[in-house]
């Protein structure tokens, strides 16, 4: 009886070590995804969002972004360099005009090779319904750069990728 008490310790122990292993020692992939998750949630907006929600969903988007980050898209006057707080503002505007929004990001590719750098090409799509009533599903190849900057990986540019049309 005793044995099978230090059998059943020893599973429980190596257990919570590998998932202690998992939890903290992530692949920096894992941590790159990560943020492309949290601009997704905090972006997305749910029907009858309440506002604190919204306050809330809106102060921590600014922490996902460096400063002077960079947008390339083909509508010169949003290109251009922006505070994360700039990027907070426009996105709390944006999320205004809907009355539900979903932001996913699909098919990343990320590569690491250079130090401290993540460049990831991806396919987004945005979807939902405006406060007017207005249907949107749109999806864009994105070219985008992270930068890990005291041990967090930040967005430092985002680039829509043309793709040609027939």
């Amino acid at each position: 009886m005793v044995k099978i008490k230090y059998i059943i310790m020893a599973v429980v122990v190596v257990g919570i070590g590998i998932f202690a292993a998992l939890r903290f020692f992530e692949s920096e992939e894992k941590k790159v995804k990560k943020q492309f998750d949290l601009l997704a949630k905090w972006v997305s907006k749910e029907a009858n969002e309440k506002i604190l929600t919204t306050a809330s969903k809106i102060d921590k988007i600014h922490t996902l972004f460096a400063e002077g980050c960079e947008f390339k898209v083909p509508i010169a006057s949003l290109s251009g360099h922006y505070t994360p707080d700039e990027i907070s503002s426009y996105a709390a505007r944006g999320r205004s005009q809907f009355s539900k929004l979903s932001l996913k990001f699909h098919d990343l590719d990320i590569d690491l090779t250079e130090k401290g750098v993540a460049k990831v090409n991806l396919t987004a799509r945005l979807t939902g319904e405006s406060t007017i009533g207005e249907h949107v599903d749109e999806i864009r190849e994105l070219g985008c750069i992270l930068k890990k900057i005291e041990k967090k990986w930040i967005f430092s540019e985002f680039e829509v990728v043309e793709v040609l049309k027939r």
